[in-house]
């Protein structure tokens, strides 16, 4: 059974950073799709970026690019996947979730999902 876990939210003052971790239970993710969803209160769940299988492709939702980061551990030994989030304002206030698999890299449902991480921006 697939088990995505995240942590790393929190409250931050608008400007400021935090990142999001995310730890795959499988031994290595390196052939599927990796990725981060929000929903904020009352709104739908969206896309905010993703990585492609083999890590060549990164994909951001055009509110965060520029200021949020997706990555994962270099040597894809570890299955942990990373959200740098820079610059962070109030309207980036959501669970976040981490997701794998699916069609997340085109914005699409996941085929797994974490069960999501507060992140909290005040003004």
């Amino acid at each position: 059974q697939v088990q995505l876990v995240e942590s790393g939210g929190g409250l931050v003052q608008a400007g400021g950073s935090l990142r999001l971790s995310c730890a795959d239970s499988r031994r290595t993710f390196s052939s599927y799709s990796m990725g981060w969803f929000r929903q904020a209160p009352g709104k739908e769940r969206e896309f905010v970026a993703a990585m492609s299988w083999h890590g060549a492709g990164t994909y951001y939702a055009d509110s965060v690019r520029g200021r949020f980061t997706i990555s994962r551990d270099r040597d894809n030994a570890k299955n942990t996947v990373y959200l740098q989030m820079n610059s962070l304002k109030p309207e980036d206030t959501a669970v976040y979730y981490c997701a794998a698999e699916g069609a997340i890299t085109t914005g699409g449902p996941a085929r797994y999902w974490g069960q999501g991480t507060q992140v909290t921006v005040s003004s």
